[in-house]
This record gives structure tokens, sequence and C-alpha cells, in this order.
């Protein structure tokens, strides 16, 4: 077992997708949670095929942060990027649940 899953549960305080539950299909962000806790398990791989987008929103998290405490060159076309790129990530992933 990994250290996670022996210090809690984590499936025990993931949230319902409410879409899912009242709609019947999955919303955007589906899979974002398990996809964190493949993360915190080190399943690089599981997490991406659970929530392609998670890499691309760690970036720009970690680049939200960073920033704050240091001065960057071209920090909003750089954040403005990351952005696109998170978006692009979710929509397609979203897209292709459908196909």
């Amino acid at each position: 077992m990994h250290w996670v899953t022996l210090l809690f549960n984590v499936e025990d305080y993931m949230l319902p997708c409410l879409t899912r539950q009242f709609l019947g299909f999955d919303c955007p962000g589906c899979g974002l949670q398990r996809s964190v806790t493949f993360l915190l398990q080190g399943d690089f791989v599981a997490a991406f095929k659970m929530y392609p987008a998670i890499y691309p929103m760690l970036l720009l998290f970690s680049f939200i942060v960073i920033k704050r405490f240091v001065s960057i060159r071209f920090e909003n076309t750089i954040t403005f990027g990351l952005l696109l790129a998170t978006f692009f990530a979710i929509f397609t992933n979203f897209i292709l649940k459908f196909i």
C-alpha cells in the first residue's frame, strides 16, 4: 500500500460529479480528483491517462505561485499561454470522451 492510502482512504472523501449524477454524462472536470490521487501516489502515467489536463494545469498553478515571489519577464504572456494550454487540454479531453 502507498503512504497516501495508508494515511487516509482518499476515495471516501472524493466529491461526486453532479453533472454525471443529474445529466448522465461527464463534465470537463471529471477525472481530476482521481488524477491528483494518482499524482500523490507517484503514478504519473495513470494520472495523465485519467485526466490529461493535469500537467498543463499544474504548470499554470505553479507559475502563478512562483510569479508572486519572483519578478519574471513576460509573465502575463506566459500566464496567458499556460492558461490557453490548460483550456485546450481540458476542452480536448472533454470532446474526446464523447467520441
